[in-house]
C-alpha cells in the first residue's frame, strides 16, 4: 500500500527514512516528500540544492529473500521516473535515461537518485527539477519549467508512486529482465560516446553498448574490447 507523507522542511528525506528504517518504522510503500531540504544529498556525497517547487522524495523497499539484487532497484526507480515525466511532457523525444539512474532532457540533467540501505530496507531518494534547476560547473542541467511544463510536486509524486509500485511488482514477479529492457528502450542510443569516471579517480571513454544481464554498463572501447562498469559516474562525452 502506498502512503505519502509531506513535510514543509527537513534536512534530507533519505536521512529521515533511514532513521525510520533503523527504528523498524519504515514500511514498504511509504513515501516522504519535503517541500524543501536543507541538507539534500546526491550521489558520491554531492550536495543537492533544494529550493521550493521541485520534487524531493524518498521511499522504502523492504527486501525479501527471493528479490533480485538490491542494487537493481535503481533501474526500477529510473524506469518509473521516466514514465512519470512522460505523462506530463508533451514531447518526450529528447528524454533519455543515463546509467546508472539519471534522467536527461535534451542532454541536460533533469533528475537524480540516491539509493542507501539500512538492514533489509533500501531507501530510494529521488530529486526532480520541476520548477528550478541549478547551474553546475561540470554538467548541463534543466527543469520541466524550462521546457514549458508546469507540474506541482504533489501531482508529480502521485504519478511516480503509482508507476514505481507497478514496476516494483514486475521486478519481484518477473525478475530484472523486463525492467532492464525498458531501461534500454529509454536510454540514449547505442553508440553514444560516454566518459566514465572510475572510483579510483581514473576515467575511460567509449561507446555505449547496452547493459549486461545484471545491469552493468557496457562500453565499447577504441580497440574493440568491452569495459563493464559496475560503479562510477558517467557523462556524455
Amino acid at each position: 500500500m502506498t502512503t505519502i507523507r509531506v513535510v514543509a522542511e527537513t534536512g534530507s528525506t533519505n536521512a529521515d527514512l533511514l532513521a525510520l528504517a533503523g527504528a523498524g518504522s519504515a514500511p514498504e510503500g511509504l513515501w516522504l516528500r519535503a517541500e524543501r531540504q536543507t541538507a539534500g544529498r546526491g550521489r558520491q556525497g554531492r550536495p543537492w540544492v533544494s529550493p521550493t517547487g521541485n520534487l524531493y522524495a524518498s521511499t522504502a523497499v523492504r527486501l525479501r529473500p527471493n528479490d533480485p539484487a538490491a542494487a537493481s532497484l535503481g533501474f526500477v526507480a529510473a524506469v518509473a521516473l521516466d514514465e512519470a515525466v512522460r505523462v506530463h511532457l508533451p514531447d518526450a523525444t529528447a528524454l533519455h535515461l543515463k546509467w546508472p539512474n539519471d534522467l536527461l532532457l535534451g542532454g541536460a540533467k533533469l533528475s537524480g537518485m540516491l539509493l542507501e540501505r539500512a538492514g533489509d530496507t533500501v531507501v530510494i531518494g529521488i530529486g526532480v527539477n520541476l520548477a528550478h534547476h541549478p547551474d553546475l560547473p561540470d554538467r548541463a542541467t534543466t527543469s520541466l519549467a524550462a521546457n514549458g511544463v508546469t507540474v506541482a510536486p504533489d501531482t508529480f509524486l502521485e504519478t511516480l508512486a503509482e508507476g514505481f509500485a507497478r514496476w516494483l511488482g514486475r521486478w519481484r514477479g518477473e525478475g530484472l529482465a523486463p525492467v532492464r529492457q525498458r531501461w534500454l528502450d529509454r536510454a540514449h542510443p547505442v553508440g553514444t560516446a560516454l566518459t566514465a569516471r572510475l572510483p579510483d579517480g581514473g576515467s575511460v571513454t567509449g561507446l555505449f553498448d547496452g547493459l549486461d544481464r545484471d545491469g552493468a554498463l557496457l562500453l565499447r572501447l577504441a580497440d574493440g574490447t568491452h569495459h563493464a562498469m559496475h560503479a562510477g559516474d558517467v557523462l556524455l562525452a
